[in-house]
């Protein structure tokens, strides 16, 4: 870890001129690398140079769908590497490897960022707000893990009001730092605390800041949290399979790690859009010698912002993923999202529903599943069905379901649109 944080402070001490002949250095280092140690590598771009980077393929997960062992550089094996399995919330789940110095560089980017709101992971106490494993060798294990890393967890599959109020407690009895976790469920907190009239350094006063990740957050939420929570709420975007991609920074802005990734916004055709354009989020793992990801279609669609530089790109806007996707009968499509969000700002006002999630059960037809206090009125199904024939189009069908409690996955995470059709 101090070799990796030394050489991560020394990648930050390029200058603003220079940091764009570093980027074209590194990139080109660790894919002459991988072409030459890296048989599967090999294969997928079909030779052992290159000469320019846009003939690069694009790598998506699909590609991964094969052995570890056939993917690792030469040098490397399970033995040696840091192993782990991306959450399939893509739907294509696979087994990736680090190399071990690129495995710290990624944890030095991640105190480096955390410390930008007074976090040091050496002492600063973490409230975590995260799937656990629900049998008791891997509850066991993430609770010792929880404990050496100095958090505590509030599992997030249950999260009624009751729940809720032994979470409170928590907060009242322990010096918290930061809360971390998955947006929905700390959402749900801020909500909890809202209902109460209760913000919460007023009874855990230590708390720095809230960092949330996975899930899209959305303005009036961040609000919300902000008001009930009394501290920053700091957005975070990343990949386990990469790492922090993007974190917010001090003065609010969505900044791009460039320090160990080089991300591209590319179109359909593959070409790299200007600055301000949405399109393909598309990586590569400047660092990573056991395992390449280049030139890497993460399944996200976003926007850089027209003032990013090499050194420091800013994420204007991410809109979600590829196959997050609602064709719908007129033959326009438009991110699922835009449903979630629309809908949000109607169901939501009165503080009735908790949450929920829209499933796109055929390409006219929208379940809406929600858990709430009291059932959702006539009146507000028909605004919702206005407001969607305003922002989409009209003729769509929807039927609302409400629910005890919502399907997460196994990880936790809750999953605002889903497509069910092909």
């Amino acid at each position: 870890m101090k070799e990796a944080v030394a050489d991560f402070e020394k990648i930050q001490s390029v200058s603003d001129s220079d940091y764009e002949n570093h980027i074209d250095l590194k990139r080109k280092e660790i894919v002459e690398y991988h072409l030459k140690n890296n048989k599967s590598y090999q294969e997928f771009v079909g030779k052992t140079s290159f000469q320019n980077w846009n003939e690069l393929p694009i790598m998506t997960k699909k590609d991964f769908q094969k052995p570890l062992s056939k993917r690792l550089s030469n040098g490397f094996s399970t033995k040696n590497v840091y192993v782990n399995k991306t959450s399939g919330s893509s739907g294509d789940p696979f087994i990736f490897a680090k190399d071990k110095f690129c495995h710290a560089l990624t944890w030095a980017n991640i105190i480096n960022r955390f410390g930008w709101f007074g976090i040091d992971f050496n002492s600063s106490f973490q409230a975590r707000f995260y799937g656990i494993p629900l049998d008791f060798i891997g509850k066991t294990k993430e609770r010792l893990k929880d404990f050496l890393k100095n958090s505590y967890r509030f599992p997030i599959f249950n999260l009624s009001d009751a729940v809720l109020e032994t979470v409170l407690l928590k907060f009242q009895d322990k010096k918290f730092d930061y809360i971390n976790g998955y947006t929905s469920s700390i959402v749900l907190f801020a909500k909890f605390l809202q209902k109460k009239n209760i913000v919460l350094t007023t009874v855990c006063p230590t708390l720095k800041c809230c960092v949330v990740t996975s899930e899209m957050l959305f303005e009036e939420d961040k609000l919300l949290m902000e008001k009930q929570f009394g501290v920053p709420v700091v957005n975070e975007y990343g990949a386990s399979e990469l790492d922090l991609i993007a974190f917010q920074n001090p003065n609010g802005e969505w900044q791009v790690n460039s320090e160990t990734l080089f991300v591209e916004i590319l179109d359909d055709e593959n070409k790299v859009l200007p600055n301000g354009k949405e399109g393909r989020i598309v990586i590569t793992s400047l660092y990573n010698k056991a395992h390449p990801f280049i030139r890497y279609d993460i399944g996200d669609i976003g926007i850089l912002d027209e003032k990013s530089t090499f050194k420091k790109p800013i994420l204007k806007k991410l809109i979600g993923r590829t196959n997050d996707i609602a064709v719908l009968p007129s033959g326009k499509k438009s991110p699922g999202l835009t449903f979630y969000y629309v809908t949000k700002s109607i169901i939501e006002d009165d503080g009735n529903v908790k949450e929920f999630v829209v499933k796109q059960t055929k390409i006219d037809t929208f379940d809406i599943e929600y858990v709430s206090q009291n059932k959702l009125t006539e009146n507000q199904i028909l605004n919702i069905e206005k407001a969607i024939a305003t922002y989409l189009e009209p003729r769509l069908t929807f039927t609302f379901t409400r629910k005890e409690k919502l399907e997460r996955s196994k990880s936790g995470k809750l999953k605002q649109f889903v497509s069910l059709i092909k």
